[in-house]
């Protein structure tokens, strides 16, 4: 503005005016806050400052499972939402994103011997008899075997032709014929659908299998591809690399130094939201070179990690240098905190990067930070490893240093496992359980209820690769099995499924992986309760085992080909790999705290509640 004083007289009285001029500035724009917070431009300090909402303030959850949500603490809080369809052989599960939906129910337990769990809509589980003929004790030969008549467990003499051992996917059902119990042949495995990605020169390694059974195939900087039904996948119609599953949808990363992670359609791609963090919190990325996503990590069903990497102001691109933000997100892509994450270890320009990152049941999230040993993609990891520990909702709860090399993380019943340590670790306060209670790195580790797996291993001393099972909560051996007559090697990669083992009786956890025995690739299933052999089938026109493979409902699709590293990350990157689907009739992924989600760049590496047998 202007203004002009009160006359005055000049020397020689003349007049002297005095003009004032003046420029008002907008208050700048203040960063997006996290929930039940507000961030307005305070004057004095010349800053935005965040302030927490008043208590009982209406707040939006992000999760369309909460209801009458309202800020406590400066975090948004309500009800959860009750389901009820009223059938009791429905479970009513509400998903964060669409709301109350119903699945069958889990089979109703039976009594153990002939009486057999089943469920009527209007009064729950109950009983019945079990089929005659189902085992029910420990004889099972084709001269003597405990089987149910008339819904009792009785001895009997079976007949020819009776079921004597469950069918697998490479060979029929035994039946007896006299005192044998006789099977037919065994088959090799056959492909249903293959993908060649080095035949059309693409870079594709990974994969990812939906609930339904859809193939999604990702490479580290091109678009992902989706198999919706047919056997050749499509093109989505947006762009991501490493992607996961999270609420049904495909959750994907950036592309190359974009910062972003977006929710997609598992079939068509479109994107059900985008989180930019450069828009979000321009606070965070004022002056750095370049931000970009370095991990993602589901939490609970409305809480999601993800982990931005940024060069600092002032570097350029080929800077060992790192900057780190961790926000945590809701179902619907709004922020539930942001925070920059520091320490004397990432401060070092040895390129620190995230090389393990998992939660637990409560949602807790855990990050495993190492220096990296080379430059350029994919990354290997060194030593020593920075544990950070966070709650659900981005709260920091403890940090520690260990003297392993950084690696992926697994959790299970309050114990946190490094892929290259020997060493458990309490989710609690990241102290050490036990002393050395394994004696090989624990690898991609599986957890049942009962057991840790860790990954199949060559003993080096007694010559052989085997694999064992450590019984929970005290990490004490309990079982091995060795691959007799297996010249090697034995793949790393390993899961759980769910499979049935005996006629008649409910299906059982069993490992299932691939290795090399004397005449080629075998598909291998274990019991995950006493390493007894289940089945084993050849795999054909394949030189290796699989490098990685993920189950889905009634099938099994691998992975081979790849020629890049599968201990970096991300795992194989570049490789233009093979991919096939091979049906298996029931194969089903397990219910387990610690399924084996390993391997795979973003894949959920999230605990479930223990439902195992």
């Amino acid at each position: 503005g202007t203004g002009r004083p009160p006359d005055t007289a000049a020397p020689g009285g003349g007049e002297v005016r005095v003009e004032l001029r003046g420029e008002s500035n907008p208050y700048p724009e203040c960063p997006t806050p996290v929930a039940c917070h507000t961030s307005t431009f305070d004057v004095a300090a010349e800053q935005c400052v965040e302030t927490e909402e008043p208590d009982g303030t209406a707040c939006d959850p992000g999760n369309a499972c909460i209801l009458g949500a309202t800020c406590t603490a400066g975090r948004c809080r309500g009800t959860e939402r009750v389901c009820d369809d009223g059938n009791a052989c429905t479970t009513d599960v509400c998903n964060p994103l669409d709301g109350c939906t119903s699945v069958p129910a889990p089979p109703c337990p039976g009594d153990g011997q002939c009486q057999v769990g089943a469920c009527d809509p209007k009064v729950g589980c109950t009983l019945a008899k079990a089929p005659d003929g189902t085992f029910c004790g420990p004889e099972r030969g084709c001269d003597l075997a405990d089987v149910c008549l008339d819904g009792t467990c009785q001895r009997r003499d079976p007949p020819d032709n009776f079921p004597c051992a469950a069918a697998s996917p490479c060979q029929g059902p035994g039946k007896c014929k006299g005192s044998v119990c006789q099977r037919p042949a065994v088959t090799a495995l056959a492909p249903d659908w293959t993908y060649d990605a080095a035949s059309n020169g693409e870079a594709l390694h990974d994969l990812l299998v939906g609930p339904t059974g859809d193939v999604t195939l990702v490479g580290f900087f091109v678009p992902a591809l989706l198999d919706a039904a047919g056997p050749v996948p499509v093109r989505a119609s947006t762009s991501g690399r490493r992607c996961m599953l999270w609420n049904d949808r495909l959750l994907c990363m950036d592309l190359p130094l974009s910062g972003q992670v977006s929710l997609l359609d598992r079939v068509t791609g479109a994107p059900r939201w985008t989180f930019d963090l450069a828009k979000a919190r321009p606070d965070f990325t004022q002056g750095l070179t370049t931000v970009f996503m370095a991990r993602l990590g589901v939490m609970q069903p409305d809480r999601l990690a993800a982990l931005f990497e940024a060069y600092p102001a002032g570097t350029s691109r080929d800077t060992l240098c790192r900057q780190y933000f961790l926000v945590v997100l809701d179902a619907f892509g709004g922020m539930v905190s942001a925070q920059k994450l520091q320490d004397p270890l990432l401060a070092e320009c040895n390129h620190p990067h995230p090389y393990g990152v998992a939660s637990d049941a409560a949602g807790d999230l855990y990050v495993a930070f190492g220096q990296t040993q080379n430059v350029g993609a994919p990354l290997y990891p060194g030593a020593p490893t920075l544990l950070m520990a966070f709650s659900q909702d981005g709260v920091p709860r403890w940090r520690k240093t260990e003297a392993f090399a950084a690696g992926e993380l697994a959790i299970v019943n309050g114990l946190l496992l490094n892929e290259r340590s020997t060493q458990a670790l309490r989710t609690q306060d990241g102290q050490a359980v036990g002393s050395q209670p394994f004696p090989r790195q624990l690898g991609r580790a599986l957890a049942t209820s009962g057991h840790v797996i860790p990954s199949p291993s060559e003993d080096t001393v007694a010559g052989g690769w085997t694999l064992e099972g450590y019984a929970l909560p005290g990490l004490t051996p309990s079982w091995t099995h060795a691959f007799q007559g297996w010249p090697g090697p034995v793949a790393p990669e390993v899961r759980l499924a769910s499979w049935p083992t005996w006629p008649g009786q409910p299906p059982e956890t069993v490992v299932v992986g691939t290795g090399m025995d004397a005449r080629g690739p075998v598909l291998f299933a274990v019991s995950a309760k006493d390493g007894s052999q289940v089945f084993q089938c050849p795999v054909p026109d394949a030189v290796t085992p699989a490098q990685f493979l993920e189950l889905g409902p009634d099938s099994l699709v691998m992975m081979d080909g790849a020629t890049t590293c599968g201990d970096c990350d991300p795992p194989f990157a570049y490789s233009q790999s093979r991919f096939r689907r091979f049906p298996i009739p029931g194969l089903k992924p397990a219910e387990e705290p610690w399924p084996g989600t390993f391997g795979g760049p973003g894949h959920d590496h999230h605990e479930d509640p223990v439902r195992g047998r």
